[in-house]
């Protein structure tokens, strides 16, 4: 592992589209499931590396509302992986892991659900680093859920229409009382963002690395780390 990382910024939020589990696997003759299981030896790497290298904010894309679409049994599949993550919870006292997780979770199984708020109510302490989970997740239905929200609060007298403005609609997103997006990486090849994070990441650097996500390690997270430091991000300022 690269311990020799020497850059002037680094950035606070990070997400991860993490893309090519499925290509991994194909092309060296595995099941897609198996490029799953590595894949999820590869978050695992990639929240310890985030948590040296200080980063305070990780969101990883696990499964989108769009992944419904795939196989029974590689969704199945991908459940059963999260509740294998999801269940051993004192490891996230012992790394000192917050968890919290993103997007629609009542179309999840009741027990699945169960497991979600008791990691995150037993997490909600740790100080190390904040790991978000983004699962049944889509950008446009989180702004979609973020309106209604606001609408119901003007139905109820709690809001006057005026009142409306950016804060307000941030503070009605999954990521509330979380700072902006700085960087997202997508692995894999693909160059686009597919619907992750519309809203957080307005203003934030986009890197997009060939190698598949079950193959991503340090030195390919610290790549994009530097690539990172090299932009100068003016906000729309001079």
């Amino acid at each position: 592992m690269a311990d020799n990382l020497q850059v002037n910024t680094l950035p606070t939020h990070v997400g991860i589209i993490m893309d090519g589990n499925g290509r991994w696997a194909t092309e060296r003759g595995f099941s897609r499931l198996k490029g799953h299981l590595e894949g999820a030896q590869a978050f695992g790497r990639a929240v310890r590396h985030a948590k040296k290298r200080g980063i305070k904010y990780l969101t990883v894309y696990a499964f989108s509302t769009e992944n419904w679409g795939r196989p029974r049994e590689e969704v199945r599949g991908l459940m059963n992986l999260l509740r294998g993550y999801l269940k051993d919870v004192k490891k996230y006292h012992k790394e000192n892991v917050r968890i919290k997780v993103l997007g629609d979770i009542s179309a999840l199984d009741e027990d699945l659900q169960d497991m979600i708020f008791k990691v995150e109510k037993s997490s909600g302490e740790n100080t190390g680093i904040n790991v978000n989970i983004a699962l049944n997740y889509g950008g446009r239905d989180e702004i979609a859920h973020a309106a209604r929200t606001v609408a119901k609060k003007i139905l109820g007298g709690e809001i006057a229409l005026q009142q409306i403005d950016e804060a307000m609609l941030d503070s009605c997103m999954y990521t509330a009382g979380q700072p902006a997006v700085d960087l997202v990486i997508r692995t894999g090849g693909e160059k686009r963002i597919s619907n992750f994070l519309l809203w957080q990441s307005a203003y934030a650097e986009l890197v997009f690395c060939e190698v598949y996500w079950p193959a991503f390690g340090p030195e390919a997270f610290d790549a994009a780390l530097t690539e990172f430091d090299r932009r100068n991000r003016r906000m729309g300022k001079i």
